[in-house]
């Protein structure tokens, strides 16, 4: 019997690893960073938990398909469509403020590009002092006191 346990307990961390991945995969790690822990926690481990019950109740029983082993997998299948709903939830509801935040950003690269009207093209200055001697009053140079 204490085999079996360690069984149990190996496919129970064995199932939380593959429901995350299963999750992250199908659903987006995106979503699933914007999730609470605790709904995480509780989804995950849930269907991790229905997985090693099923198949407890599997080899408890003369017939691998029971009543118990089917009633688990059910649980274990609705726990996976609260994730499922829980990422759908995340990507309809969570998600806009990354979207905006990546919009205004490219605006304002795009108001940082542009040149004020009427003034022509700056060249490269390679002689500041020279330049700062010729026109002093530019704003684009710096023309401090430091050489």
């Amino acid at each position: 019997m204490p085999v079996l346990r360690l069984a149990y307990a190996t496919q129970f961390l064995i199932a939380l690893i593959a429901v995350f991945v299963l999750w992250s995969e199908v659903g987006g790690q995106v979503h699933l960073d914007l999730m609470p822990w605790y709904l995480k926690l509780v989804l995950g481990a849930g269907a991790a938990f229905a997985m090693v019950k099923a198949t407890a109740a599997a080899v408890s029983h003369e017939r691998a398909w029971n009543g118990r082993t089917l009633k688990w997998l059910g649980i274990m299948v609705a726990l996976l469509v609260g994730c499922g709903l829980a990422s759908y939830y995340c990507h309809m509801y969570l998600e806009s403020d990354e979207e905006d935040d990546q919009q205004d950003s490219a605006f304002v690269g795009q108001v940082g590009n542009l040149r004020r009207v009427g003034n022509p093209p700056v060249a490269p200055v390679t002689n500041r002092r020279a330049a700062c001697q010729a026109a002093p009053q530019t704003p684009e140079l710096s023309c401090g006191s430091s050489s």
